[in-house]
């Protein structure tokens, strides 16, 4: 079941806003089809990000997909507890998994889906 309270993108980053900063991680859809996570390569604090451009890898056990910034701005936060335990990604993509925060948050054009335009788009 998709988060109702999450933002999707069509390259499958879900998007969460709270007070001016925005969660991004990858949907239970993308893990799934990556298989078991090994490795994460996330944006630093204070680096800017596009939105809709790359900026980031998932490594998996079947290949290595990029991360894309669901919206522009500045990386305030990442999820270091990737570095040691990229299997959260897998158990948990919606929660422990999530992989960046950015202020700012300027879409840029990219439409975000709900969470029905998502399912509807992935089939679930």
């Amino acid at each position: 079941m998709l988060p109702q309270d999450l933002r999707y993108t069509a390259q499958h980053e879900w998007l969460r806003e709270s007070d001016g900063v925005v969660r991004v991680g990858i949907t239970d859809f993308a893990q799934d089809a990556l298989g078991d996570v090994v490795f994460v390569q996330l944006p630093a604090v204070g680096d800017t990000v596009t939105a809709g451009e790359s900026c980031g890898e998932v490594e998996s056990t079947k290949s290595v997909s990029d991360v894309y910034s669901p919206v522009t701005g500045e990386v305030v936060a990442r999820n270091e507890a990737l570095e040691q335990t990229p299997e959260l990604v897998n158990s948990d993509p919606y929660g422990e998994g999530w992989m960046f925060e950015v202020r700012g948050g300027a879409q840029g054009g990219q439409e975000l889906l709900d969470a029905d335009a998502y399912a509807a788009l992935t089939q679930q």
